[in-house]
């Protein structure tokens, strides 16, 4: 079984693959965006989204999407990705259903769609198929 600290850098690493597979385009339009892995969201995170229980964030998207970033006035930091280990693996365990590199993916395309501005309710419609 592998550790912590195993499973927080196989996770960076499949960040990584995920978006060096995304077509050139879209890489180019994303721009730097940093990714992190950390055990848990931080309490004030959790708090600013009403959330108690820390395995309810498996990921979160920090900075100015692309659609409000203005060339007169750039964030002066870079976004990033943050993905929480211990709630993906958590959620990873208890559904048996994907594998970790499924779901890491998964998670790290819903926060780089945040990058490029979609809601969380238009990235569901798109993977619906809704309009």
């Amino acid at each position: 079984m592998a550790s912590d600290a195993e499973y927080a850098e196989r996770m960076l690493e499949v960040a990584r693959a995920t978006f060096a597979a995304l077509p050139l385009e879209m890489r180019e339009a994303a721009g730097r965006v940093n990714t992190r892995v950390e055990p848990f969201a931080e309490p004030e995170v959790l708090a600013d989204f009403g959330i108690e229980n820390p395995y309810h964030l498996t990921g979160l998207y920090h900075g100015v999407p692309l659609t409000h970033e203005s060339v007169t006035f750039p964030s002066v930091e870079a976004p990033t990705i943050f993905l929480y280990a211990e709630p993906i693996l958590a959620e990873w365990r208890a559904r048996g259903d994907v594998s970790l590199e499924e779901l890491v993916a998964h998670v790290f395309i819903h926060e780089l769609g945040h990058h490029f501005g979609y809601s969380d309710e238009e990235m569901h419609a798109l993977v619906d198929g809704e309009d």
